[in-house]
């Protein structure tokens, strides 16, 4: 036999042995968050300072920052120590050492860059690799004005979200809340609004009256609130990119707990009249109102199912709140809830498939959900008093009001905090002082 037959027999050899060794490795699957099986431990995740030339070094530093507050605050990563970092990337279109990245246990790397574009707004580019499959899972491209870099923070957080996850994100949103300050003896309310993470917090309305319930629309840029500005309380519409507001409706007794409709074309709320309480839904083109309960008891807090055939609410009509579901059209009202306690608060989720709540058992307060039925009843998380939810737009989150006992008669501390589906990941909400009744935006469009 030939040398280089030897050589091309053992060549051949060493490959099967190789390909053999291959096999018995199973592959390893593509980095993925499974959420319905709910997550413990969030996976380690490493983001480093994005890269930028001159002034755009700082603003892509804290882009990164940025990224890596949301992707925390979710509570499925765990952002890594930049000074963990072992390979020091200094260009964007470089292969990372994915070795270096495995010895830190990162799971997940994102590279990204900002530069300054030739009409004066600001792009940034960004990459999410997968260490161990050694691949590159998604990369994009965002812009917009230079002032508004903490957006593309947002989108590209909610774009490794949805990658890894399969779901929308929901850190390109705001929340409207009511923020509170003063004595409890004159306290004031005022309608504030706020990004997600807490940042560019502003006041819509100067606290000389009171406000409450304010609601997004799913379609526009406006909100639904009640107001004490008028002789009587009433139910306004509140279009945020003009600043103009209009009471809905002339009505004689108070409207109150208002909420949009999946369309954005009307708004349900609870009217007082003639001594009894009744859900009611407006439109807001034609301002024709229509009655849909007509009960003695008090019916209140309506809400849409996503697709806009159903509405649950609360009613007393059983001799204590608890609640009830009907078709848009006011028929077919049921009750759902039969556990032992008081229900009130109830909001659909945008994924359709549950109802938060308020629940009042004792001198405990408590965040729940159910299925639209009223099976499956679970309790999120409980406190002196936790009240008010409402959902992140992908339905995996919910915010609240938490206020805290006062010391010898004093009235409480009000908050705002989040919760996950599964009952974890609860923490504060950074709001600038007192907050409650907070709201969740759909995703900015």
């Amino acid at each position: 036999m030939t040398k280089a037959k030897r050589s091309v027999m053992l060549g051949r050899f060493l490959f099967a042995v190789a390909m053999a060794f291959a096999a018995a490795i199973p592959a390893r699957a593509e980095l993925k968050i499974t959420l319905d099986q709910g997550v413990t431990e969030p996976i380690p995740i490493a983001v480093i300072d994005f890269l930028g030339a001159g002034p755009q070094q700082q603003t892509a530093a804290q882009i990164a920052t940025v990224v890596r507050g949301d992707l925390e605050r979710s509570g499925l990563f765990r952002p890594l120590d930049p000074r963990s970092f072992i390979e020091k990337i200094s260009t964007f279109e470089a292969l990372p050492r994915f070795g270096d990245w495995r010895t830190i246990q990162a799971q997940a790397l994102v590279t990204g860059q900002a530069s300054l574009l030739p009409d004066g707004k600001l792009k940034v580019d960004f990459r999410l690799w997968d260490i161990f499959a050694e691949q590159q899972m998604v990369g994009l491209s965002f812009s917009t004005t230079a002032e508004n870099w903490r957006r593309l923070g947002h989108l590209i957080a909610d774009a490794i979200y949805e990658r890894l996850t399969g779901e929308k994100g929901y850190f390109d949103t705001r929340i409207v809340f009511i923020a509170e300050s003063g004595p409890k003896t004159k306290r004031r309310y005022r309608l504030a609004i706020m990004d997600q993470d807490g940042a560019n917090p502003s006041f819509l309305t100067g606290g000389d009256y009171i406000v409450l319930s304010p609601r997004f629309s799913p379609t526009q840029q406006a909100i639904t609130y009640m107001s004490y500005e008028k002789p009587v309380p009433s139910v306004f519409v509140f279009d945020l990119q003009t600043g103009q507001r209009e009471v809905i409706g002339q009505y004689s007794g108070m409207t109150f707990a208002p909420r949009f409709t999946p369309d954005g074309n009307h708004v349900v709320f609870s009217y007082s009249r003639d001594n009894n309480i009744d859900v009611y839904v407006e439109d807001l083109r034609s301002r024709r109102p229509t009655r849909l309960t007509a009960d003695p008891g008090i019916d209140t807090s309506p809400s849409f199912s996503p697709d806009g055939t159903r509405i649950v609410f609360n009613s007393d009509r059983g001799g204590s709140p608890q609640l009830y579901v009907m078709n848009a059209n006011g028929s077919n009202q049921q009750r759902i809830s039969f556990g032992q306690g008081r229900y009130t608060t109830p909001v659909w989720s945008p994924r359709g498939d549950l109802i938060a709540f308020t629940k009042q058992f004792g001198a405990t307060f408590a965040i729940g959900v159910m299925r639209p039925d009223g099976s499956g009843e679970r309790i999120l998380t409980q406190s002196f008093s936790d009240e008010g939810p409402t959902w992140s737009p992908n339905g995996r989150v919910i915010l609240f009001t938490r206020t805290t006992p006062g010391h010898r008669g004093a009235g409480g501390v009000s908050s705002i905090w989040s919760i996950d589906l599964t009952g974890h990941n609860e923490r504060r909400v950074i709001t600038p002082g007192e907050a409650s009744d907070p709201a969740w935006s759909p995703l900015n469009r």
